[in-house]
């Protein structure tokens, strides 16, 4: 079985490296070596948050996603990925960090748990279900070309306000990622009305266990969202 569950990465130093270990694996595995989101900078960040998808097993980090909280402590990595190619990306996030903005990034699952959804549906929704939490009005992301549907199913538009209409070339020239933005995390006006329901249910019921759908049929899923030293 697998369990989702959130904290802070200066709190669990031990689980953050088993998190960039298994995704860095997944990068090389498609020719991946230099990407923002493989830094371990976040470890030291107390505004960083790790959602980590954990076998009830033997406690592995099968996947996860961080959330990372625009403070000035630390550039997002959407800063650091666009900046060369749209140098105004430090003016947008500023902008929105005055009410509260932070990034969705470094999403990856094992080839364990490939065909679950984890490492798009549900991971992204665990990621819109605390933003309220994070004190975080909006929330970026850099999505590659098949995880863009689901973002914008749980409320996310494209950010066209940035790069090419919202598309660069990363994380290597033959790749094209997609910037999106959820602008209000708390009512998800432009979410699918199932994931939003879906999303409101986590916030009222953060410890909850569910029977969800990947492609390769149901699976278990337990949630386990109530965090620890949530931000200031």
């Amino acid at each position: 079985m697998i369990r989702l569950r959130v904290f802070r990465a200066i709190d669990e130093l031990e689980s953050c490296q088993k998190f960039v270990d298994g995704h860095m694996r997944i990068l090389k595995a498609f020719g991946i070596t230099m990407i923002t989101s493989a830094n371990v900078d976040w470890f030291s960040d107390p505004y960083t948050y790790v959602i980590a998808a954990e076998s009830t097993d033997d406690n592995r980090i099968l996947g996860g996603a961080r959330v990372q909280i625009a403070r000035g402590t630390l550039p997002l990595p959407i800063e650091k990925a666009v900046v060369e190619l749209d140098e105004h990306i430090h003016e947008v996030i500023t902008q929105y960090s005055a009410e509260g903005t932070g990034e969705l990034c470094g999403l990856w699952n094992s080839r364990e748990i490939a065909g679950m959804g984890i490492g798009s549906t549900y991971l992204t929704r665990v990621a819109v279900a605390i933003a309220p939490a994070l004190k975080l009005k909006s929330l970026f992301a850099l999505c590659a070309a098949y995880t863009v549907e689901m973002a914008q199913k749980a409320g996310f538009e494209i950010a066209t306000f940035i790069g090419n209409n919202g598309t660069f070339y990363y994380p290597k020239e033959d790749l094209t990622a997609t910037g999106v933005v959820l602008l209000d995390s708390a009512n998800l006006i432009l979410a699918d009305p199932d994931e939003k329901a879906e999303i409101i249910s986590l916030r009222q019921n953060p410890k909850q266990t569910k029977t969800e759908m990947g492609r390769r049929g149901p699976f278990e899923l337990i949630y386990d969202l109530d965090i620890k030293n949530l931000p200031a």
